[in-house]
């Protein structure tokens, strides 16, 4: 459905998992559906978050690496050139 961007699968896909039986995978279609837009927009546009989310992970585990060990000044070195590599 994601690889392919068939959003008209998504709904016969959430019916099938609500007949499943499945408590866990109910439970997940039922958060699916809470965010429906936003599942349905990843279904069929091309844009993602992908590059965005993996420079804050990157950037959030240099801070926990950096706790506690140097002040604000030298952290905002640090951070910058790793963003600059």
């Amino acid at each position: 459905m994601l690889h392919e961007r068939q959003p008209e699968h998504l709904d016969p896909w959430l019916e099938r998992a609500d007949a499943s039986g499945g408590r866990e995978l109910a439970a997940f279609a039922e958060g699916i559906r809470r965010d429906y837009a936003a599942v349905h927009a990843a279904c069929e546009l091309i844009w993602s978050q992908g590059q965005t989310e993996g420079q804050v992970n990157r950037l959030k585990a240099l801070k926990r690496q950096m706790y506690g060990r140097a002040k604000l000044d030298v952290l905002r070195i640090r951070l910058l050139g790793q963003a600059a590599a």
